[in-house]
């Protein structure tokens, strides 16, 4: 699989370079695309508000103490999409086989291309140089013989990077990688990671499969296979959704067992919704809860039958909040998915945001 050739594309502060783009006042200044008010969230944030420490799903307010003069701008997700919709014409006069991550990234197999371009790097080259002309953006990409390193290689030089890793240079880049950069490690597993005595990707790679397995689970595969510049999965233009989900920010932290249950509800009422409005099935209801720190967790369970009615959806979404210690932790976000679906239902699935927050997810 060393032959094939992929690029992936990622947009700097997308949205925030939309926003500067197209007011020119705003260039040059650090400014976040969210809301100001105590419960907003920056979605994202300039190269220039970055320098201060302000980051994509921070709190608006720590946000504004760590940089005063942060101006911040609601977002126009329209405008956004319409933007992403002009991205991928430029990248389908190279190929159709594009998977896209969100309205800003993209993985592109390029092994056959439109134009019969050799380097993928030229290509890569090429929609950036685009992407500049054509829409006054700047994008970040990397090439490799695979995804997770097409990845890694789009976040090496950013902003405005261009990084190839070639399969003779892979293990050696690889052993350099903290592990926080490998896929799936957050901020846990890289506690734990750490704790294994595994900092970067050399550590990784001496670790056994059976190991990274008793360790962490299926997705100690994974690492197995990423520490050795393996990863068969392909570019894949259509997805099969793997979930339909949703989720509320609240007015304010609430603890009160009456309050979350009432909350708890009108998200199940929504996510019903949605499965109706897509006609998704699925056998796996997951509960998403932020708290007051934004610390997260997610409880999950499987039944034999589909999950479609609130009649269902209720008592389970209820069954795993008795697994959530929030008397102590007060919430501030409640979401639902649904996810192991029929075969037949197609498209991309996402988390949907119920509140005015969005976020530009990575």
């Amino acid at each position: 699989m060393e032959n094939r050739k992929i690029i992936h594309i990622d947009m700097d502060a997308f949205y925030a370079s939309v926003e500067q783009r197209d007011h020119p006042e705003l260039r040059g200044k650090p400014i976040a695309v969210g809301y100001a008010e105590k419960r907003g969230v920056v979605s994202t944030a300039s190269y220039e508000a970055r320098r201060y420490g302000v980051r994509s799903a921070m709190a608006s307010t720590k946000a504004k103490r760590l940089c005063p003069q942060l101006v911040f701008v609601p977002g126009r997700m329209e405008v956004y999409k319409e933007v992403s919709r002009q991205i991928h014409e430029i990248f389908h006069e190279y190929t159709d086989i594009i998977e896209p991550l969100s309205l800003d990234e993209a993985f592109l197999d390029v092994t056959e291309n439109k134009p019969g371009i050799q380097l993928a790097v030229d290509i890569a080259r090429e929609i950036k140089q685009k992407i500049r002309t054509e829409l006054n953006l700047v994008a970040s990409a990397g090439v490799s013989y695979n995804k997770f390193l097409a990845k890694i290689a789009s976040d090496y030089r950013k902003p405005d990077g261009l990084c190839t890793i070639h399969p003779d240079q892979a293990l050696e880049f690889i052993a350099r990688l903290p592990i926080e950069s490998f896929w799936g490690v957050g901020p846990v597993t890289a506690k734990k990671m750490h704790a294994l005595g595994i900092h970067n990707g050399e550590q990784l790679r001496a670790r056994s499969r059976d190991t990274l397995l008793r360790e962490f689970g299926k997705v100690g595969a994974l690492y197995y296979d990423c520490a050795r510049g393996i990863d068969l999965r392909p570019v894949e233009a259509v997805h099969v959704r793997k979930s339909v989900g949703c989720e509320r920010t609240l007015e304010k932290d609430i603890s009160l067992r009456s309050s979350v249950i009432i909350e708890l509800y009108h998200v199940a009422v929504e996510l019903v919704g949605r499965l109706e409005r897509r006609d998704f099935r699925g056998n796996t209801l997951t509960l998403k809860i932020k708290f007051h720190d934004f610390n997260q967790i997610t409880r999950s369970i499987t039944q034999s039958k589909e999950l479609i009615t609130l009649d269902i959806i209720l008592p389970l979404a209820k069954q795993l909040l008795k697994e959530v210690d929030y008397e102590s932790h007060p919430i501030r976000l409640i979401g639902l998915s649904v996810s192991n679906p029929r075969e037949e239902t197609k498209t991309t699935g996402v988390w949907e945001q119920l509140s005015f927050e969005f976020g530009e997810w990575k």
